[in-house]
């Protein structure tokens, strides 16, 4: 307790970063629990924590009577319950079995589990060596040192597939102004991250699923796109238990609005809802289709139709199947049509896939690509967080890859052909919106990366 007390800087700092990475009321196990401050930070709903010290959990059951806790080696563990989330902080370096350990770990985890595990980098181990011989860290009797590429293969062997990676704090110890520096700025860049003291990994369960169990909503945002609304309901491919087009109006001059009528009614067999957006941007009206939505995956199909209607069934599956958490489109691999995406806009799609797969941990190569597609289980989640971010973004795109990234969603992407337009011209201001991207994505870094 008392070397403890001497890291009160470092083991805050862990405390902040679990914080941020779990959402507050989730059901969380902590593995190596202590004496349960890390768990209480989290704010769960249901927390558990096992230790194989009674005396540790004996003091914790003290401290935080709100909280369950259990003397038990996580080898032989049987709670009889699965979580959310499981914390293993500080802990893989000590087990004896780090393999046996996840192995009782997967069977306590549902298919939207995540695992954080956060473990010493091996770079520091001479470091930390005298810092035992200082007493100023508290010693350990088995060490394993262990690469990403050693736990990535262990968590591999077990079931899990890891999410995302990333290492944080460069001066344990509080020293004013240095330590901001250090641990807010210089880490989160390269070069310097690669020295970082702790390596933060989440992973996931991978467990491949049947594709052909889950009702889908389409939600068409559509502004002056009288001539594309015929042509979303006729080329979109039919998957999935049931399937609903929802199109959402926004201020057209061109009678977009009875065009979807018309379409409506054309088509009886179809099941077709149609509303007026009540607000602006496309942003709000992908909210309020949302909103409208039954299904239980939710699906974005811009009405330019740049991205084929008949593409959506690949969305699908990957979503269904398991293979990710949250899909977008990828519009940058395949040769594009002719003016399909004006230089500009390349560039901009060029800098903000380098920029924002530096920023969420995962790879991205087109941000800007309209069509999303998640779980509404996940989506419902990503509202009740969207207060960290706030309302910030007109597009929605930026809003749903935040909240996913915050979730620690799986992000991968769905290649597609990038088409030109058949009816109406671009609603992008190219400038303006670019620059309110640009800020857009340094507040993301100050509210995702710097932290």
């Amino acid at each position: 307790v008392k070397v403890k007390r001497k890291n009160w800087y470092y083991h805050q700092y862990l405390e902040k970063q679990y914080a941020f990475m779990i959402p507050e009321n989730s059901k969380v196990l902590e593995v190596g629990c202590g004496t349960g401050e890390l768990l209480h930070a989290v704010k769960p709903a249901v927390g558990v924590g096992i230790d194989f010290a009674e005396n540790m959990t004996e003091k914790a059951r003290q401290l935080f009577p709100d909280l369950q806790f259990y003397a038990l080696d996580v080898d032989v563990m049987e709670l009889n319950d699965t979580f959310d989330y499981v914390i293993i902080s500080d802990v893989l370096h000590i087990l004896y079995d780090i393999q046996g350990a996840l192995k009782n770990i997967r069977a306590h985890c549902h298919n939207g589990t995540k695992i954080i595990i956060s473990n010493y980098n091996y770079l520091w181990e001479p470091v930390l060596r005298l810092s035992e011989k200082l007493h100023l860290k508290q010693s350990t009797p088995i060490s394993n040192w262990l690469s990403h590429n050693d736990i990535y293969n262990l968590l591999e062997i077990e079931g899990f597939q890891v999410v995302k990676t990333e290492r944080k704090i460069l001066l344990p110890k509080y020293i004013p102004v240095l330590s901001y520096l250090f641990n807010r700025i210089l880490v989160n860049l390269p070069f310097f991250n690669l020295f970082g003291l702790v390596n933060f990994i989440v992973a996931r369960p991978y467990v491949y699923k049947t594709t052909d169990d889950y009702s889908v909503s389409i939600v068409v945002p559509a502004r002056n796109e009288k001539g594309n609304i015929e042509n979303a309901v006729i080329r979109t491919p039919q998957f999935g238990l049931k399937q609903e087009f929802i199109f959402v109006e926004g201020n057209s001059s061109d009678q977009t609005y009875e065009e979807m009528l018309r379409v409506t009614a054309a088509y009886p067999e179809k099941d077709i809802k149609v509303f007026r957006q009540s607000g602006r941007g496309k942003g709000n009206a992908v909210r309020e289709g949302f909103e409208k939505a039954t299904g239980d995956i939710l699906m974005i199909l811009d009405a330019d139709l740049t991205t084929p209607p008949e593409d959506m069934p690949k969305f699908y599956n990957a979503l269904a199947s398991g293979k990710g958490e949250f899909i977008n489109g990828c519009r940058l691999v395949y040769p594009m049509e002719k003016q399909a995406m004006r230089f500009l806009n390349l560039l901009g799609n060029k800098f903000f896939s380098w920029f924002f797969s530096y920023l969420l941990g995962q790879r991205l190569k087109d941000t800007l690509c309209g069509t999303k597609v998640m779980f509404r289980k996940d989506y419902e989640h990503i509202v009740k967080n969207r207060h960290y971010f706030g309302d910030f973004d007109p597009f929605g795109d930026f809003d749903l890859l935040f909240g996913a990234a915050r979730l620690n969603l799986k992000i991968i992407e769905v290649i597609v052909r990038y088409r030109d337009r058949e009816y109406g011209s671009t609603q992008i201001s190219r400038f303006s919106h670019g620059w309110l991207l640009i800020k857009m994505s340094l507040f993301a870094a100050a509210k995702i990366k710097f932290i």
